[in-house]
């Protein structure tokens, strides 16, 4: 087969969901496997996680010559969301114009997810969309939707994201529901010990929960109260805090201007990033998670973790027993908090797969079959619609 794959990532949550699918491509003898890194990667404020990326790439590909990981420096902070996209259609471009890969991979619903699947297309390049389908909340769904359309394959978490793609006129032979990459390594045997990862991090606490609060684009003004209304709940509170940086979308100079009064209190310790299997372990040991992070809605679940949910950039997504969702005011966010240990105990969800994701991912990209979708992508109807008023017997030309 020899086919070329690019995985195209921006950002330390991405990545963690597409390492796993990166790892067994690279394993396989069938495919020549490539990263482009860009995006929240290459920050220094964000920890330059590049470093994270390196240190997955399988060493003996490495010293053999293959040509694994590009980094492209799409934008300095601060740049805004259009300058970031056109910059990293830009480097991408010519990129994928030198290596000449077969498939691009991209996932969920970042600036530089939409890059990729434009270049793809735009070069009749196959692309493949990891988690389509899927409700994000705010600017994030939009181009979650607009990357569905362009993409030419879709590996899906469950029927529920399946069933929203058949809706948006996708082809049903051309989605694959594989569950949620990430849950490969929420499930592995060879996650790190939490002795290990509080060492690693120099974490003293001994209970703590888990921050991570994102800027809503499309609200501005409430993310900036909510972040000072959080702030408030959470000195209110007894309890220790891992806080993690919040993602470089526009607004986020609001939430670190919240958490200024954070930095001198001992029951708080702020980190830029942190790598993925050390935050599944930190996550697993949590009391619990608070913010507005989609790890809220899919991880926390599958440990069994609560989470409280603030204000409305997970709407309309997913919910289970172990998600609060709650206002955005300090009273809400602190009783909340207060709430958590009253609690029984909460049973795992796995909504979004059982761990087998990068394996039913390297089967369906093996088949022969997956190679000839075309290129030339068509609007599927779900039904014909006959419009109000009308009737097809005395209108034969409606269709």
């Amino acid at each position: 087969m020899n086919k070329k794959l690019l995985f195209i990532t921006g950002s330390r949550a991405d990545f963690g969901k597409l390492k796993s699918l990166i790892r067994n491509v690279q394993d396989s003898p069938l495919f020549e496997c490539a990263v482009f890194v860009t995006g929240m990667h290459t920050l220094s404020k964000y920890g330059y996680t590049v470093d994270e990326v390196y240190k997955s790439i399988d060493e003996t590909r490495l010293s053999e010559g293959f040509r694994s990981v590009f980094i492209l420096m799409n934008q300095i902070y601060g740049e805004p969301m259009d300058f970031v996209l056109a910059n990293t259609i830009i480097g991408l471009s010519r990129y994928v114009h030198e290596f000449q890969p077969d498939l691009i991979v991209v996932h969920g619903d970042r600036v530089e997810t939409l890059a990729g699947a434009i270049v793809g297309a735009l070069n009749n390049i196959l692309v493949a969309h990891i988690e389509g389908g899927e409700i994000s909340g705010t600017i994030d769904e939009t181009i979650r939707h607009a990357v569905s359309k362009i993409s030419h394959l879709h590996f899906v978490s469950n029927k529920q994201a399946a069933n929203r793609l058949i809706q948006m006129g996708e082809n049903p032979k051309s989605i694959f529901i594989i569950g949620s990459p990430e849950v490969d390594l929420m499930l592995s045997t060879n996650l790190p010990q939490i002795t290990d990862v509080k060492n690693h991090y120099g974490i003293q606490f001994d209970k703590y929960a888990i921050v991570i609060f994102h800027p809503v684009t499309t609200d501005l003004e409430n993310t900036s109260q909510c972040a000072k209304n959080l702030v408030s709940a959470l000195l209110a509170s007894k309890d220790n805090y891992i806080v993690i940086y919040p993602n470089n979308d526009v607004g986020s100079d609001l939430i670190f201007a919240s958490y200024e009064k954070l930095k001198s209190n001992s029951r708080f310790k702020m980190f830029p990033s942190l790598r993925f299997e050390y935050f599944l372990t930190l996550l697993k040991h949590s009391l619990f998670l608070i913010g507005n992070s989609s790890a809220g809605i899919r991880e926390s679940p599958i440990y069994g973790i609560y989470s409280i949910n603030i204000n409305n950039r997970q709407k309309n997504r997913y919910m289970c027993k172990s998600i609060i969702n709650v206002e955005g005011t300090s009273e809400s966010i602190e009783q909340a908090i207060e709430s958590i240990s009253k609690m029984p105990k909460c049973e795992p969800n796995f909504n979004f797969g059982s761990g087998n994701s990068a394996k039913l991912f390297l089967s369906i990209i093996q088949s022969e079959g997956m190679w000839n979708i075309s290129k030339q992508k068509q609007f599927i109807d779900i039904k014909p619609i006959i419009i109000e008023g009308e009737q097809n017997e005395s209108n034969p030309g409606h269709q």
